[in-house]
């Protein structure tokens, strides 16, 4: 198992898609009512507007990367000077935007916070605004990574669940489960956005092993406490006790002084 996932962080590491962190020209658009963000690709629901205290955006598949970049955060500003600020706002990816005009539709709050205060309107009367991005580590300063059980769980034959919280800079491209002391593993599949599934279920108290992966580097990450008690309900979120704050490793450019 362990030999599997070493290739495997090898693997997607040299594959992925370089120079995230660099700093990036677009557009963006935002969503005049933020409702779509709450039935969102990546799953989140309800807590799609928690995330980033309501900055929250719908970014491109490049972005998205099938699901791998939900719940990335990234900083934005607009290139307007005398409307916007110079540093922008920080937003985490809760959905996909399929436009092909833009790379981010934002929330209404993170669209307006771009804009200098007294501008708010100006900016939300032009609707599309010329834009710099780049890749940010998240901060959660308050949560640990958690799991929330989906409502379409069915013990004991199927589970899913979404991953939350999930600081630093990098994605969770694999995520394995199984009876804390046990070491019978089995895999789960992304099923859409940060929602994880599998059939094979393992009975008691599960804990988790996740593939971690940013730029050229990687690591696994076992969590051998327990995470889901054996007796676990749909709908309750678990926290893991485990923060993620990786920065994704990349040589391609050097844009530390920005914002």
């Amino acid at each position: 198992m362990a030999l599997f996932l070493c290739f495997f962080i090898f693997l997607f590491a040299s594959s992925a898609s370089a120079c995230d962190s660099c700093v990036h020209q677009s557009k963006a658009a935002y969503f005049k009512n933020d409702s779509p963000l709450s039935s969102g690709a990546c799953g989140y629901g309800s807590l799609a507007l928690d995330l980033g205290n309501g900055q929250v955006a719908g970014v491109v598949p490049s972005l998205f990367k099938v699901g791998a970049g939900c719940g990335a955060c990234f900083q934005v500003r607009c290139k307007n000077s005398t409307l916007c600020t110079k540093a922008g706002t920080r937003v985490v990816a809760t959905d996909l935007n399929d436009s092909n005009q833009t790379d981010f539709v934002l929330s209404s709050k993170a669209f307006t916070a771009i804009a200098q205060k007294g501008q708010e309107q100006q900016i939300v009367k032009l609707g599309i605004v010329d834009i710099e991005y780049k890749r940010v580590p998240c901060d959660y300063k308050n949560h640990n990574l958690s799991v929330r059980v989906e409502e379409s769980s069915q013990k004991p034959n199927y589970l899913a669940i979404t991953l939350l919280y999930q600081g630093g800079q990098t994605e969770i491209v694999a995520v394995y489960v199984a009876e804390v002391g046990g070491s019978n593993w089995s895999e789960m599949k992304r099923n859409h956005g940060a929602v994880w599934d599998t059939s094979k279920v393992p009975q008691g108290p599960l804990q988790l092993w996740m593939t971690v992966v940013g730029g050229y580097d990687g690591r696994m990450i076992r969590i051998q406490k327990e995470v889901l008690p054996a007796d676990w309900k749909n709908g309750v979120i678990y926290d893991t006790g485990v923060k993620i704050t990786d920065i994704k490793q990349e040589g391609c450019c050097d844009d530390g002084t920005w914002p």
